[in-house]
């Protein structure tokens, strides 16, 4: 018998099976990024929010998956071939900092979007929204070498300290310690002392995300 829950937990299985977060299925099948949020789960009032047959349906064609695959989800058949339980895994999309500037690959707020993203795997899971930045040249270091991934979450709360990502209108991508943010301006201290800190005005900036783990 079909159960909230279970579906749901199909939902996630799936994407899992395919390296992708949830985030990640929902704008691969065509669908609003947050579509299988699991703030979205429920309504407001606290009632099962159930997905749409059409949602199912683009899931299932856009990985390429059988129904039946997905009902074995549901059913709690989620088995390999040799008949052992598919291990779980972390997996977020990857970019180079080149990359990043150059525009197409994130919405708005930061998220990641479009296409030609990589994907890396992680030691620990991820939220629906983290993805990970590849560092190119010197410029972080001590703390960040040329190939170091970095991994940001763009929702996260920030406070003075962090370590944060930051993109401006301009396509320029950075690694920075966050300083001082108010409604006007945000005040960078850089990691590599033969790099200037920075003061930008926030009309300037396209986004900020904060780093939450990175490769050694």
């Amino acid at each position: 018998m079909l159960s909230h829950d279970r579906v749901w937990a199909a939902i996630d299985a799936l994407a899992e099976r395919y390296s992708l977060s949830a985030s990640g299925l929902a704008r691969r099948a065509g669908l609003d990024s947050t579509a299988f949020n699991k703030s979205k789960r429920l309504s407001s009032d606290g009632r099962p929010r159930w997905p749409s047959t059409e949602s199912l349906a683009k899931i299932i064609e856009a990985t390429g998956a059988s129904l039946d695959e997905f009902t074995g989800l549901v059913e709690g058949r989620a088995r390999d071939a040799s008949g052992a339980t598919t291990a779980q895994r972390s997996a977020v999309p990857l970019l180079g900092f080149a990359q990043a500037g150059a525009g197409g690959f994130f919405d708005d707020a930061g998220y990641p979007s479009g296409q030609g993203w990589d994907l890396v795997e992680l030691p620990a899971r991820a939220t629906e929204t983290s993805y990970a930045l590849k560092v190119q040249g010197d410029s972080m270091l001590p703390l960040y070498r040329n190939g170091d991934v970095l991994i940001v979450e763009p929702g996260a709360a920030t406070r003075k300290g962090d370590r944060v990502v930051v993109k401006t209108n301009a396509g320029e991508v950075m690694a920075k310690v966050l300083d001082r943010q108010t409604a006007k301006s945000i005040v960078l201290i850089s990691l590599n002392p033969e790099h200037p800190d920075r003061d930008i005005a926030m009309r300037d900036v396209e986004w900020v995300a904060r780093i939450v783990w990175a490769s050694q």
